[in-house]
Protein backbone atom coordinates (compact mmCIF):
# COMPACT_ATOMS: atom_id res chain seq x y z
CA UNK A 1 0.00 0.00 0.00
CA UNK A 2 2.86 2.35 0.81
CA UNK A 3 4.52 1.76 -2.55
CA UNK A 4 1.40 3.07 -4.30
CA UNK A 5 1.51 6.20 -2.19
CA UNK A 6 5.13 6.83 -3.21
CA UNK A 7 4.22 6.11 -6.83
CA UNK A 8 1.35 8.58 -6.79
CA UNK A 9 3.49 11.27 -5.15
CA UNK A 10 6.19 10.69 -7.78
CA UNK A 11 3.55 10.96 -10.49
CA UNK A 12 2.26 14.21 -9.03
CA UNK A 13 5.71 15.80 -8.72
CA UNK A 14 6.72 14.72 -12.22
CA UNK A 15 3.46 16.18 -13.57
CA UNK A 16 4.16 19.49 -11.84
CA UNK A 17 7.71 19.42 -13.21
CA UNK A 18 6.39 18.83 -16.74
CA UNK A 19 3.84 21.60 -16.34
CA UNK A 20 6.50 24.08 -15.23
CA UNK A 21 8.98 23.33 -18.00
CA UNK A 22 6.63 22.73 -20.96
CA UNK A 23 5.05 26.14 -21.04
CA UNK A 24 5.46 26.81 -24.78
CA UNK A 25 2.72 24.55 -26.16
CA UNK A 26 -0.82 24.52 -24.82
CA UNK A 27 -1.27 20.85 -25.71
CA UNK A 28 1.72 19.79 -23.59
CA UNK A 29 0.43 21.89 -20.70
CA UNK A 30 -2.99 20.24 -20.96
CA UNK A 31 -1.44 16.77 -21.04
CA UNK A 32 0.62 17.49 -17.94
CA UNK A 33 -2.47 18.83 -16.14
CA UNK A 34 -4.31 15.61 -17.02
CA UNK A 35 -1.37 13.62 -15.66
CA UNK A 36 -1.60 15.60 -12.40
CA UNK A 37 -5.34 14.90 -12.28
CA UNK A 38 -4.69 11.16 -12.69
CA UNK A 39 -2.12 11.15 -9.90
CA UNK A 40 -4.53 13.00 -7.61
CA UNK A 41 -7.19 10.45 -8.51
CA UNK A 42 -4.83 7.69 -7.42
CA UNK A 43 -4.16 9.54 -4.15
CA UNK A 44 -7.87 9.98 -3.44
CA UNK A 45 -8.55 6.34 -4.27
CA UNK A 46 -5.81 5.14 -1.91
CA UNK A 47 -7.09 7.40 0.84
CA UNK A 48 -10.66 6.22 0.46
CA UNK A 49 -9.54 2.60 0.22
CA UNK A 50 -7.47 2.79 3.39
CA UNK A 51 -10.22 4.36 5.52
CA UNK A 52 -13.15 2.36 4.04
CA UNK A 53 -15.16 5.40 2.98
CA UNK A 54 -17.82 5.46 0.28
CA UNK A 55 -16.69 5.68 -3.35
CA UNK A 56 -19.16 8.36 -4.46
CA UNK A 57 -16.60 11.14 -4.13
CA UNK A 58 -14.42 9.40 -6.70
CA UNK A 59 -17.27 9.57 -9.23
CA UNK A 60 -17.75 13.29 -8.57
CA UNK A 61 -14.01 13.82 -8.99
CA UNK A 62 -14.01 11.91 -12.28
CA UNK A 63 -16.93 13.98 -13.60
CA UNK A 64 -15.12 17.21 -12.73
CA UNK A 65 -11.89 16.02 -14.33
CA UNK A 66 -13.73 15.07 -17.54
CA UNK A 67 -15.30 18.55 -17.60
CA UNK A 68 -11.86 20.08 -17.13
CA UNK A 69 -10.48 18.01 -19.99
CA UNK A 70 -13.32 18.97 -22.31
CA UNK A 71 -12.89 22.64 -21.45
CA UNK A 72 -9.15 22.42 -22.14
CA UNK A 73 -9.76 20.81 -25.53
CA UNK A 74 -12.31 23.50 -26.40
CA UNK A 75 -9.78 26.23 -25.55
CA UNK A 76 -7.11 24.42 -27.58
CA UNK A 77 -9.44 24.09 -30.59
CA UNK A 78 -10.49 27.74 -30.49
CA UNK A 79 -6.87 28.87 -30.11
CA UNK A 80 -5.72 26.80 -33.09
CA UNK A 81 -8.62 28.07 -35.23
CA UNK A 82 -8.00 31.70 -34.37
CA UNK A 83 -4.17 31.78 -34.30
CA UNK A 84 -3.12 28.76 -36.37
CA UNK A 85 -0.88 27.19 -33.71
CA UNK A 86 -0.81 26.32 -30.04
CA UNK A 87 2.14 28.43 -28.91
CA UNK A 88 1.29 30.17 -25.67
CA UNK A 89 3.60 33.11 -26.31
CA UNK A 90 1.73 34.11 -29.51
CA UNK A 91 -1.56 34.28 -27.65
CA UNK A 92 -1.33 37.92 -26.64
CA UNK A 93 -4.25 38.06 -24.22
CA UNK A 94 -2.51 35.74 -21.73
CA UNK A 95 0.70 37.77 -21.32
Amino acid sequence: MMIYLYLSMFMFLSGVYLFCFNYKHLLMMLLSVEFIVLSLYLNIYLFILSYNYEYFFILIYLVMSVCEGALGLAVLTSMIRSHGNDYILTFSSLW
